[in-house]
């Protein structure tokens, strides 16, 4: 059995392979179908956008199609400073890696604590098969921006520099692929979550 994961993230699209191909669901990339819609992801949460994308490309292929969205909470900011699912806009502009760290600083400055701002990550997941929606949220263990950045810097990924993993204490650019492997989060909810949908009989 397949299911398209519509995203154009390679990184994402291999996220999940390993758990659903043990469950017997290949995943398939916009790659392996050479198509790439243009979408208007206005949704305003991590599920509605989702949605968006997995029922624009559930329209033009023949199989089981999931997306995902995520947003970015900060503890103790008022909501009008929460970057949710516009982590790189800010007030319509999108910033680049340096300004994105600069705001982000400042945020951790203006209301953290001691240098330090206490973040996750909220993910929202749908699966859409035989025209039955499917969805699920999760988020991932919380970890601190400070207002120290590292000195290494991952191009595309500038929060990495001013973000510090609270089991390792260790900034997200400082740790290596060992470090990765004992902070690795368990998503098999999410595995369980995308295969019971994809083998749903409901119809």
């Amino acid at each position: 059995m397949e299911i398209l994961f519509a995203t154009g993230n390679a990184t994402k699209a291999k996220r999940f392979s390993k758990g659903l191909k043990e469950r017997g669901i290949e995943v398939i990339t916009l790659k392996d179908i050479g198509k790439e819609l243009d979408i208007d992801e206005n949704g305003n949460t991590a599920i509605e956008n989702a949605l968006i994308k997995a029922r624009a490309y559930s329209d033009i292929v023949d199989m089981p199609v999931m997306a995902m969205d995520d947003t970015l909470y900060l503890e103790n900011v008022p909501d009008e400073f929460q970057p949710g699912m516009y982590v790189r806009r800010v007030n319509g502009v999108r910033l680049n890696d340096e300004e994105m760290i600069k705001h982000y600083i400042n945020l951790v400055k203006k209301f953290g604590d001691n240098g330090k701002l206490t973040c996750r990550w909220v993910y929202g997941m749908a699966v859409i098969k035989d025209g039955i929606e499917h969805t699920y949220t999760w988020s991932k263990e919380d970890f601190y921006m400070v207002d120290t950045p590292s000195d290494k810097v991952n191009p595309g990924y500038p929060l990495n520099s001013i973000s510090i993993n609270k089991k390792l204490n260790k900034y997200f650019t400082d740790m290596t692929d060992y470090d990765k492997t004992l902070v690795e989060e368990d998503e098999t909810n999410v595995v369980e979550f995308i295969a019971n949908s994809v083998k749903s009989n409901q119809k």
